[in-house]
């Protein structure tokens, strides 16, 4: 990025919330962790070439300790015989205060900090702006706010911010990376970076640098603007931003204009980031081959749960029919059965529950075979959403003089009105014959995690083809076509003006990556799997050219 072209930001996310979990842990080892240790070895290559070129950057690599990141940052200007002004923003580590909050006793409990404080540090003169758990968006938002001087009245502004912010945080998503019509893009080997190039009023051209993979088009930025949202406003401490007045076109060769973006007042309260240390999670997967394979399941269950020693909290069984009749491979005439445990004490679920069924070996189902060998298990985490009120939240920015400043939160914030599940509407257009095909055929797809929900945006790249699917794919469709999720609550959202349509699936993955033990833990191919399912899909539209 720093030698491809000319950039003013460079911006790095590197905060999942899974990866909390994990920076909280490394915490509870060291108290002078909690950073993204990885981001400093790239400064270590790339932060003199950055103050060369006047390329300022803003990360929130600093995760729990955006003031060990500092330090470390600034030992490591003075090693390379770098000068750079480095500021951090914090305060949004609330974990000692969450019981006080109403937030219990987490592992970890960050607020999502807005774009202010960011904004302030630049505004000073910054060159390296560190941050811990701000809004993924605010990486953006912080730098165009800056530049332009917006205030928090500039809401239409600062929401189209968010949307730029939003397309180019999951870095070559944007650009074919995760993209339904992967096979349509020519260059798929080294995908270029995409790039948000923002204007006073909010409006963006987002494009990557000249010679790199992939490409920026419609499609792919629709397909990121889908990702794991919910419905059609999207909430943030700055700015309540309408998803469903996006406006996208093709603007020349990998460049994408995104415009008539609204924004609203932000929400009073503030949401926090929280993770708990649940207990201990121990697996073990069993490899059943050829004839019998429900029989071999039952025998090896029943013998498994007699020799146990103890019984743990948690025990789930799934049996993966993997196999198929007359397999030419032993691997294509297996299925695979995986027991998972949970508990809170490390001993039920540590190497006597594995060790249980390698001692079973020569005494249960014929062909019996592991696929790895006895473990002790591993700690997890549980992640859910909490909510303070937002001037409960000490934000500060730390400038490269030593000054700290307190950033107000907005004073606009109100009560956002919720999303309604959203009806398919009513046509009467007659689509013609009818031929069943995979759904993928004519739509794209793009799906992912907040915690235990998953979402799914389904758009159609022809704009001729929204009212069919709008119309066609409700929720009881989708409950059809992915039998998973018929037993849970499914909401629907409509976005016509990105040709899409939004599910979001509450409880799917139960309390979150870190403790579900789903064949796709994240939903990322969720999204896919829709797509391979068939419908019926109107003749006219298989033979039309799609744009």
């Amino acid at each position: 990025m720093l030698e491809g072209g000319q950039l003013d930001y460079l911006t790095g996310d590197y905060l999942a919330e899974l990866t909390m979990l994990i920076l909280g842990r490394d915490r509870m080892k060291d108290p002078a962790s909690g950073y993204a240790k990885t981001f400093l070895r790239q400064m270590e290559e790339c932060l003199g070439l950055a103050i060369d070129k006047g390329v300022r950057i803003v990360t929130n690599a600093g995760g729990l300790n955006p003031h060990g990141l500092t330090v470390a940052l600034r030992e490591l200007a003075d090693s390379l015989g770098v000068s750079a002004d480095i500021a951090f923003v914090d305060g949004d580590d609330l974990v000692d205060r969450a019981a006080d909050l109403g937030l219990g006793t987490p592992l970890t409990a960050n607020a999502y900090l807005g774009a202010f404080g960011i904004k302030t540090a630049l505004d000073a003169g910054a060159e390296i702006v560190v941050t811990g758990r701000v809004t993924d968006a605010s990486l953006t938002v912080g730098p165009a706010a800056s530049t332009f001087d917006w205030t928090h009245r500039d809401l239409d502004a600062l929401a189209g911010a968010v949307v730029a912010g939003h397309i180019i945080e999951c870095g070559a998503q944007a650009t074919g990376g995760n993209y339904s019509f992967f096979t349509e893009i020519d260059t798929m080997g080294h995908l270029g970076f995409p790039i948000a190039e923002v204007a006073a009023d909010g409006t963006s051209v987002i494009t990557k640098h000249e010679g790199t993979g992939g490409a920026v088009t419609v499609g792919t930025v629709t397909a990121q603007l889908l990702y794991e949202v919910g419905g059609p406003r999207y909430l943030g401490p700055d700015v309540t931003t309408r998803i469903d007045t996006i406006e996208l076109a093709q603007a020349g060769p990998d460049r994408v204009s995104v415009s008539g973006v609204r924004g609203e007042a932000p929400p009073t309260t503030t949401k926090v980031s929280l993770n708990h240390l649940a207990g201990v999670r121990n697996e073990i997967t069993l490899i059943l081959t050829g004839l019998d394979i429900e029989a071999k399941a039952e025998l090896f269950k029943e013998q498994f749960a007699t020799a146990l020693p103890t019984s743990p909290a948690e025990m789930d069984w799934d049996l993966s029919r993997l196999d198929r009749t007359d397999a030419q491979t032993e691997e294509q005439a297996s299925a695979l059965l995986r027991c998972v445990v949970r508990d809170p004490d490390a001993k039920k679920v540590g190497r006597a529950f594995s060790a249980t069924a390698v001692e079973l070996a020569l005494a249960s189902y014929p062909g019996f075979t592991m696929t790895s060998p006895p473990g002790s298990g591993t700690p997890y985490g549980v992640f859910e959403p909490g909510y303070v009120d937002a001037a409960a939240v000490d934000h500060r920015v730390a400038l490269h003089t030593g000054v700290v400043e307190r950033i107000a939160p907005s004073p606009l914030r109100a009560d956002v009105p919720e999303d309604l599940t959203d009806e398919p509407a009513e046509v009467s257009t007659d689509w013609g014959p009818m031929v069943s095909l995979p759904l993928g055929t004519v739509a794209g797809a793009r799906s992912g995690d907040k915690g235990g929900s998953a979402n799914i945006g389904v758009w159609v790249r022809n704009p001729e083809h929204f009212a069919w699917l709008d119309a066609t794919l409700d929720v009881a469709l989708l409950k059809r076509l992915l039998p998973e999720v018929a037993d849970l609550p499914v909401r629907r959202h409509r976005l016509p003006n990105l040709n899409a349509v939004n599910f979001v699936i509450d409880g799917v993955l139960g309390r979150g990556v870190a403790e579900n033990v789903r064949f796709d833990p994240q939903a990322k191919g969720m999204g896919e799997w829709l797509r391979s399912r068939p419908v019926p899909i109107p003749m006219a539209f298989t033979t039309q050219k799609e744009s």
